[in-house]
């Protein structure tokens, strides 16, 4: 069979549809960028805050609309997951559902889906659901890229008060190092330039297994294992959990991209109370400064809510005081969305959505001049870019300051191979991206 997948939210879905592919293709089956062409349909989802769900809705009722009688559409990820036999309401075109704690049984999936299809019902794996295991990679493909991500753990143990991924994902389980460091070995033989571990908070690493402070040896061992890798860039890191082990790990191997993402979510105390989030902001502070005096290069990111339930005026003003004062390189800023079944969606004190759309749009107007500020201190720098793509004269790349997808570029105004790196001379700043000619 011929499959098209449409894979849609974060790097941690993007791990999950590569898993998928490879299985699929493991089997015997086909893929197709093309929807037209493919028998099964299948969607990632991503089931997060509401903006996710209404975009994996809408790219599954599209498929559903120009769906042929021999083709077969399936819900996979975190929406399947979270909403189980009522995406079949929501989509009624829909034939199969897979959530994410079983995309590895997609083959199984399929099968069944096959044998039901003739009787119309919504397809999906028998009970009870199995854990999933986390002791052998997949082989990994990334055709056209230079990056990939490496999931060195599932699920999240944090009891953050607006977040639904605990029910979504389950409890936090950490892979084992001789799966990662296998998978590692097998991106760098098929070229693989960049490797970026991610997990719902990677300085969790090993707390499942009684482990404290894991990240810093898995790092280690992930460069003994792989030292003709580029890049290694770690993402999601909680700044409570950041160790003068890790900074000096970070510092210590060149490998290691000297970029770090801290998901903070607010800087205002009494919200982060709310939140039900660590709330000791001198804390951060004092990571931050540590960070940026063992490297004074280390471009940082982070996120923020606004909008909050209860967020007043002047918590929303103690933010961006620490916005400005705190100079990340990168935020991004979210509007809070409120999803049922967590905590936060029974807080009183709603914010109106006027308010919240007013304090998204001040908050992203000041971190664009802060953005703008760090980015004109590059020019007449010279920085490593991986290039991505080019054409009509001019490549983008990215530096060591820039995840995929999340983050900004840098434009070269020449054709540069892609999936190699080039030394480039920054000539412009933008608030987002860096302007720049070969050397």
């Amino acid at each position: 069979m011929r499959f098209y997948l449409l894979s849609l939210g974060c790097p941690k879905n993007t791990v999950e549809s590569e898993g998928i592919r490879e299985l699929l293709l493991a089997a015997g089956h086909h893929v197709t960028d093309h929807p037209h062409d493919a028998h099964l349909l299948i969607v990632n989802t991503c089931g997060f805050i509401e903006t996710a769900r209404d975009e994996s809705l809408a790219a599954l009722r599209k498929l559903a609309d120009s769906k042929l009688p021999r083709q077969h559409l399936v819900a996979a990820g975190c929406m399947s997951e979270r909403y189980g036999t009522a995406m079949g309401d929501l989509v009624p075109s829909l034939d199969g559902i897979i959530g994410t704690r079983r995309w590895k049984e997609i083959t199984t999936l399929l099968d069944g889906l096959l044998a039901e299809k003739e009787r119309g019902t919504l397809c999906q794996l028998p009970e009870p659901a199995p854990q999933p295991t986390l002791a052998h990679p997949l082989p990994r493909r990334c055709p056209g890229l230079a990056t990939a991500y490496v999931k060195i753990a599932e699920g999240c143990d944090a009891p953050c008060a607006f977040c639904a991924i605990p029910q979504i994902k389950g409890r936090f389980r950490s892979k084992s190092p001789d799966a990662i460091l296998t998978e590692t070995r097998e991106l760098v033989e098929q070229g693989i330039k960049e490797i970026i571990l991610i997990a719902q908070d990677t300085t969790a690493y090993g707390l499942d297994r009684g482990e404290k402070d894991a990240l810093p040896s898995l790092i280690s061992d992930v460069v003994a294992t792989v030292p003709d890798l580029a890049w290694l860039r770690i993402m999601y890191t909680y700044p409570q959990r950041i160790s003068q082990q890790l900074v000096e790990t970070m510092a210590t191997h060149q490998q290691v991209c000297h970029y770090l993402d801290l998901p903070l979510q607010h800087a205002d105390p009494q919200v982060l109370r709310r939140m039900n989030r660590p709330h000791d902001v001198s804390q951060v502070r004092s990571v931050i400064a540590g960070l940026r005096q063992v490297m004074p290069d280390v471009a940082l990111r982070t996120s923020f809510i606004v909008g909050y339930p209860g967020e007043t005026e002047e918590e929303f003003r103690t933010l961006l005081s620490f916005m400005r004062e705190t100079a990340f390189d990168r935020v991004g800023i979210f509007i809070y969305s409120r999803e049922e079944g967590t905590r936060a969606a029974t807080l009183p004190d709603q914010v109106p959505e006027a308010i919240k759309e007013e304090r998204y749009e001040r908050a992203m107007l000041q971190q664009q001049e802060i953005s703008l500020a760090k980015n004109e201190q590059f020019i007449g720098r010279s920085l490593e870019v991986l290039i991505e793509g080019f054409g009509d004269g001019i490549s983008v790349g990215r530096s060591y300051r820039d995840a995929p997808e999340v983050d900004g570029t840098v434009i070269i105004l020449d054709n540069l191979p892609p999936n190699e790196f080039a030394t480039v001379q920054i000539t412009e700043a933008l608030e987002y991206d860096l302007i720049g000619s070969p050397l």
